[in-house]
């Protein structure tokens, strides 16, 4: 089984990030939620307030398979500006590991040049932002070890996704089915 290590920041958008949880949950896969601040709460961009199962510095690496950033304003910007998880971002493209992203998420990994060549989807008015990427308007797309999302209305097809590429097509199908979904 993977452990897949999803990061929140002030002003994250709660049914991207929480969607994810709850479906890798469900398919019997370790995710833990993690603050990138010292503070176990965080609260979303529209003031929703989560307790998270670790912060950054509790977190081994070595440990994480998948690392996923949701989207939300301005929790995409403080994702990015935190240094220590960009840096594991960056080891992990380079390492081949899954990194998934969605709606204005996307454009951290635009900026920091891992799009060039690959497909890739966001948010609309970020797309300008996926530097070098062939953009796409599906709710979800994989290219290799990357996987984006549109937005929060892409959440289900983008958890679905990153549970594809763990589980298999089938475990990805049958979780759609069991949560009344049409893949």
């Amino acid at each position: 089984m993977s452990k897949t290590a999803l990061f929140f920041a002030t002003g994250y958008e709660e049914i991207e990030a929480l969607t994810v949880v709850d479906i890798l949950r469900r398919a019997g896969e370790k995710i833990e939620m993690v603050s990138v601040t010292q503070e176990r709460k965080v609260t979303s961009s529209h003031g929703v307030e989560v307790t998270m199962d670790k912060v950054l510095s509790e977190v081994n690496f070595d440990e994480v398979d998948v690392i996923v950033l949701p989207g939300g304003m301005p929790g995409t910007g403080n994702l990015e500006a935190c240094t220590a998880l960009m840096e594991q971002v960056d080891a992990f493209v380079k390492a081949g590991k899954i990194v998934a992203a969605v709606c204005a998420a996307p454009s951290i990994l635009g900026h920091r040049g891992h799009l060039k060549g690959r497909k890739a989807c966001s948010f609309p008015s970020m797309e300008s932002h996926l530097e070098g990427a062939k953009v796409c308007q599906e709710p979800a797309v994989r290219d290799g070890n990357i996987i984006t999302g549109r937005g929060m209305g892409a959440a289900i097809p983008f958890a679905l996704t990153i549970l594809e590429a763990l589980q298999g097509r089938d475990a990805a199908k049958q979780m759609a089915k069991t949560i009344v979904f049409q893949l």
